[in-house]
């Protein structure tokens, strides 16, 4: 995660966190798709990684969620929204594409939940008490 990026990433761990990301936006792509959903918080962003076992065996499954891991720590953390839960699903094609287009991809999807993100009216925000 970049230094810029003033709510750190934290990992989502429960099946009822990944099944809640299932209910918001799909964004595909051609190594993943990722399912973000807005929490309507300002807490961090959470990061949910799946890699199926369709996907292949166990050595190739984890070195796709450590380059996911590390694209995120490194580039793409910066570019998620907060309050919003991000689950990636990987796709095979991940173990072959180089590390860089990976980044780009990731950032991709990411900037666009958060340009997506409805900005708050005036109507919704407190009164400045004049």
């Amino acid at each position: 995660m970049e230094p810029g990026n003033a709510k750190p990433v934290v990992r989502m761990k429960t099946r009822a966190e990944f099944l809640a990301a299932r209910r918001g936006r799909r964004l595909n792509g051609p190594f993943f798709f990722v399912e973000a959903l807005d929490r309507k918080d300002d807490a961090g962003p959470r990061l949910g990684l799946t890699v199926t076992r369709k996907v292949g065996n166990a050595v190739e499954r984890n070195r796709i969620r450590r380059r996911l891991r590390e694209a995120v720590r490194t580039r793409c953390g910066a570019d998620m929204a907060p309050g919003f839960d991000y689950v990636v699903v990987a796709r095979r094609e991940l173990l072959s594409v180089p590390f860089a287009e990976l980044k780009d991809e990731l950032s991709r999807r990411f900037a666009r939940t958060k340009a997506e993100r409805p900005k708050p009216s005036r109507e919704t925000q407190a009164p400045t008490g004049d």
